[in-house]
């Protein structure tokens, strides 16, 4: 699955589909999910878990992580899917949300590029350099920790806080030195415009955990109309990701389908691996809890984060239900 991420605007209002109408759909309402293009959704359907969902089910499509959890903390959306950094910078905001699943995938897609030509041939070249990275997001997070690995702060470059799209075009004219970017952008960049990895998340200090996270508003978690269906998605997600590990071929082709990407480009980024379920444990919390304690450092946040008291982990078991 793509790695989940300036608050952007939403790319679309409510995509309405109702996935068969179970009673506790019709009692509390439809599970309202918050999605980004080519993700939750696209995964789902491809794995043939969608058509028979048994809830009513409304889909909104942000750009990113940080958008999606605004609206789930106002109680626009139930749950949806995001990298590792946007939750922290929710719970900076005391943001009305909790992680309530996680999953891991590569990290070698998390990368800071560069133009194939650009002289940079180390991460402390970066020093005074424009990088594009939108904020708040988990490729924020991963330049952050690349930056600290290599005796650099995010006060020693310019940051342009830009969404991919933007960023994407930024870097092709080079307006920006290098971008701080997640996968498919980055197998894209690579293949489209002969970018050259400057680091990745293997790179200085284990810089990107790899983690992805269902983030669901307090509202929602709160409405125990809404419990059977969020389980019932929570469970369904965890499958469609164990199955596009083994189905990468049919993943890249409904992701390119469904993104517009290149199918070259959606091979390329599956190929790495996709996001799979894992328990929504300590070493899960202490590895966000890490991230948050250097965004304080770093002064990009004003205070300590406690993560822990963003978790519920309610959901723990459905990540394996429907599995023998």
């Amino acid at each position: 699955m793509p790695k989940l991420r300036e608050a952007g605007l939403v790319l679309g209002l409510v995509l309405g589909f109702v996935a068969g109408c179970g009673a506790d759909g019709a009692e509390s309402g439809a599970l309202r999910i918050g999605d980004q293009k080519g993700n939750s959704r696209t995964l789902l359907a491809a794995a043939g878990l969608l058509a028979d969902f048994p809830h009513r089910v409304e889909w909104s499509t942000f750009t990113s992580g940080p958008p999606l959890l605004e609206a789930a903390s106002a109680g626009a959306i139930d749950v949806g899917a995001v990298g590792n950094t946007p939750p922290i910078f929710a719970a900076a905001a005391d943001a009305k949300i909790a992680v309530v699943q996680a999953a891991k995938g590569s990290v070698e897609g998390d990368a800071v590029l560069v133009p194939g030509d650009s002289p940079l041939r180390r991460v402390e070249d970066l020093a005074g350099r424009g990088i594009a990275v939108a904020k708040g997001s988990s490729a924020h997070g991963q330049l952050l920790t690349t930056l600290t690995g290599a005796g650099l702060t995010t006060r020693d470059v310019e940051l342009n806080f830009l969404q991919p799209s933007d960023a994407y075009a930024a870097f092709q004219q080079k307006r920006v030195d290098a971008w701080a970017v997640w996968d498919p952008y980055t197998s894209q960049a690579l293949l489209e415009t002969g970018a050259r990895v400057l680091a990745d998340g293997r790179g200085s200090g284990g810089s990107a955990s790899g983690y992805t996270f269902y983030v669901a508003g307090r509202s929602a978690l709160g409405d125990n109309g809404k419990t059977p269906a969020m389980r019932e998605f929570l469970s369904r997600v965890a499958k469609a990701q164990r199955w596009a590990d083994t189905h990468r071929e049919e993943w890249a082709k409904a992701w390119a389908a469904e993104t517009g990407l290149k199918v070259d480009v959606a091979r390329a980024a599956t190929a790495r691996g996709p996001d799979l379920p894992v328990p929504l444990d300590a070493e899960v919390v202490d590895a966000e809890q890490r991230l948050a304690d250097a965004f304080t450092a770093d002064g990009t946040l004003p205070g300590r984060v406690d993560f822990a008291k963003f978790v519920d982990t309610r959901f723990q078991d459905a990540r394996f239900e429907g599995e023998q």
